[in-house]
């Protein structure tokens, strides 16, 4: 009797630890669908005028949305591609004022306004989609360097040198102990980078680059409240659904163990 009396609550907080899992993994795509569904109603529930049924249409939000993601999804390759070399090359060099300079150099990026930024080089070499995308790169490198840098420095040393015990070359270590072991942190540091990407992007509606950010230009401009609150609420629900995709890939890559 009293072994079924101990299973029983055991058995309950299990099922309440799963129903809490599934709800944090869950909550966030509900929270946006029912932020879109009610965006939705409310805008169908008005009399647009015909300024409004030019911008508040199907065609030109999945215009505009795809303008934005295209705007996130290269910026954050060529993000990857520049930060996680640069984070591997810094963390092999001996000198120790390296790391803070180049850690240094890419904050300026992030500690620059991005307007400004794209102020400047638009009036250095024009708009475009170019200007744009070195603005949101130059602005979210930081993330992913340091957290790359900082992933590979805190591998145990001890696992290291039984590696070099093993007979390992540098470049195995580095692929099959340091890499795999910073992982969690350099998905963090992506994860922070896709946000203020789809943040960024928006900006990019000022250099002629598109993105959602013509949305909220337009509803600025033209004082429309609907156009206004429709843009921000998609590019909220893209900033939120982003950082969910980046914590599941964050719980599906990481290494077994870690």
């Amino acid at each position: 009797m009293s072994a079924v009396s101990t299973r029983i609550p055991a058995l309950a907080r299990r099922d309440r630890g799963r129903a809490l899992s599934w709800l944090r993994y869950a909550g966030t795509p509900l929270i946006v669908a029912a932020a879109l569904l009610t965006d939705y109603l409310w805008v169908h529930s008005m009399r647009l005028d015909s300024i409004e049924q030019r911008t508040l249409n199907r065609d030109y939000l999945v215009t505009k949305t795809t303008e934005h993601l295209k705007l996130t999804v290269i910026a954050t390759v060529l993000i990857m591609a520049i930060a996680v070399p640069l984070g591997i090359l810094v963390s092999r060099v001996r000198a120790r004022w390296v790391p803070p300079l180049v850690l240094g150099l890419a904050n300026i990026g992030q500690a620059t306004p991005a307007i400004g930024v794209l102020v400047l080089l638009t009036i250095l070499y024009g708009p475009g989609f170019g200007i744009a995308m070195t603005s949101l790169v130059a602005y979210s490198v930081l993330p992913v360097l340091r957290n790359t840098l900082t992933g590979i420095e805190q591998v145990d040393r001890s696992l290291i040198e039984a590696a070099r015990g093993m007979g390992m070359k540098p470049a195995q270590i580095l692929l099959r102990i340091e890499l795999p072991l910073a992982v969690p942190v350099v998905l963090a540091g992506l994860r922070t980078a896709l946000v203020f990407c789809v943040g960024v992007a928006t900006l990019a509606a000022f250099v002629n680059a598109g993105g959602l950010g013509d949305i909220l230009v337009n509803g600025i401009k033209l004082d429309r409240d609907p156009v206004l609150i429709t843009g921000s609420v998609v590019t909220a629900s893209i900033a939120l659904l982003v950082d969910w995709a980046g914590g599941l890939a964050e719980r599906i890559l990481n290494p077994k163990g870690v």
